[in-house]
């Protein structure tokens, strides 16, 4: 088995090659700076947490998929990526790829659960599995008003690009849903790996 360490020098590699290949000529360079700022902040601080705490491969695996996601999304803007194989299989009537991405920042969750579990810094297990889903929540909705706020202040069409709501007046709303769902996912998942250790914690 591969340890996290070599996981996760195999997953930045493959960002690297993603971002080196997104960055050339994108739609839109405004966009594609919006889109990737946020990304360079949670590589960072994955870079910085590894250094004090090993998380598992699983953690590290699930962590690139928004990753990966977002830095093709800033190339393209999120409602321009080739997604149509998915949209006309299912009948969407929009580009559902940012939804998707959405979902992938969820499964985050699953490595503050295993921080808060290994570091011991909680012993609730009802706080460990809860307290992950909480911050996936919160973290929604500040990036939904941070994603407002640069469509008010940035040209409009680069504005439009980055809210990405194509016409739906209730997307930030999905959007959350979108992240609370990977969170739950990830939260099960996370319990399913851990049980053994979980069930000896206090409620």
């Amino acid at each position: 088995m591969i340890s996290p360490k070599k996981t996760a020098f195999v997953l930045f590699a493959l960002y690297g090659l993603v971002f080196l290949a997104c960055a050339i000529n994108p739609y839109d360079r405004s966009v594609w700076w919006a889109e990737n700022i946020p990304v360079f902040i949670v590589v960072g601080g994955i870079f910085f947490l590894s250094r004090k705490f090993e998380f598992s491969s699983t953690s590290y695996i699930l962590m690139s998929v928004f990753i990966i996601l977002h830095t093709i999304g800033g190339h393209y803007t999120f409602e321009r990526v080739p997604f149509d194989f998915i949209t006309e299989t299912f009948g969407f009537e929009r580009n559902h790829y940012d939804r998707v991405a959405h979902f992938s920042v969820g499964l985050y969750a699953y490595a503050i659960a295993e921080m808060l579990m290994l570091k011991k810094l909680v012993r609730s297990r009802w706080l460990i599995l809860l307290f992950p889903l909480f911050s996936i929540v919160t973290i929604a909705g500040i990036y939904e008003i941070f994603e407002w706020l640069y469509a008010l202040s940035a040209d409009a069409e680069a504005g439009i690009a980055v809210l990405g709501s194509q016409g739906d007046i209730w997307d930030a709303q999905k959007d959350i849903l979108a992240d609370t769902l990977g969170a739950i996912t990830a939260i099960i998942l996370f319990f399913m790996h851990n049980h053994n250790r979980l069930k000896n914690l206090h409620h």
